[in-house]
């Protein structure tokens, strides 16, 4: 199983003005969203962040980093029983190692997991220029999701896959996503709840997520202690590991992941 984390593009669950009333077009959506994260200026100045926090699996605290720099780059590192685990993402290619999978030494992601850490290296969400990453993003309409009121957006992504991302009909602002995607060879779905909003910077982002997998017990959850923005981040951090790359560029480049039925 992948340990996924999701850059979280919610803010402070506080009225803001001109928001309240009847639901606007699409562009009038995105424009309130863009609006309420901080604007599009601000969300286009972030050329970096890192998350420090607590990754919760089973009843298992873990504590977890991300670091994510432009363009599409993403490392999540977490860490049990003095074992740490590494999924990262450079561009087009992406490696990971997980001890708890059987990979002790880095190998190259399989097609499925790097499509999808591809999609959260994207630093802005799949919301903002959706149109220059060849989304397509419609007008759902308000609703309702466990008991909340919602607007909700569609997003059809160009290689496959979906996204309902429910807005708080009050903030619009995410409160929960729903993806459609495959997981070892599957498809399957995945719930994100977005929490604990407050401002960092010009940003607001959330500080608690909760993570639910169609076929797996439980949920997982993330509580953010800290985001550092625009923090410098060596490139070197999110290449595969020089004697690794090595080794798999002899083999042939095969792309599969030893011990991973993915």
């Amino acid at each position: 199983m992948s340990i996924r984390t999701f850059f979280a593009t919610a803010a402070l669950l506080l009225p803001l003005s001109g928001l309240a009333g009847d639901t606007p077009d699409l562009d009038g959506v995105l424009a309130r969203y863009y609006q309420a994260r901080g604007g599009l200026e601000a969300i286009r100045a972030l050329e970096s962040y890192r998350i420090h926090g607590t990754f919760t699996m089973a009843g298992m605290p873990m504590p977890y980093t991300t670091e994510i720099k432009r363009p599409g780059r993403l490392r999540v590192e977490f860490s049990a029983n003095g074992i740490t685990a590494v999924q990262a993402v450079d561009g087009d290619s992406g490696w990971q190692v997980m001890p708890f999978m059987g990979i002790p030494e880095p190998a190259p992601l399989d097609a499925g997991t790097l499509r999808e850490l591809q999609r959260q290296a994207d630093i802005d969400g799949p919301l903002v220029d959706w149109q220059a990453k060849g989304h397509r993003v419609e007008l759902v309409g308000p609703g309702e999701v466990d008991g909340a009121d919602v607007v909700t957006l569609k997003v059809g992504f160009e290689e496959g896959g979906e996204l309902l991302a429910h807005l708080d009909a009050e903030s619009y602002l995410d409160l929960k996503w729903q993806v459609s995607t495959t997981m070892n060879g599957r498809p399957v779905q995945i719930g994100i709840e977005f929490g604990d909003y407050r401002q960092v910077g010009d940003l607001v982002l959330a500080h608690a997520m909760t993570q639910t997998i169609e076929g797996l017990p439980g949920a997982q959850t993330f509580t953010v202690e800290r985001y550092e923005l625009n923090v410098p981040i060596d490139d070197a951090r999110f290449a595969m590991p020089v004697k690794a790359a090595a080794e798999e560029g002899e083999e042939g480049g095969s792309g599969r992941v030893p011990g991973n039925a993915k």
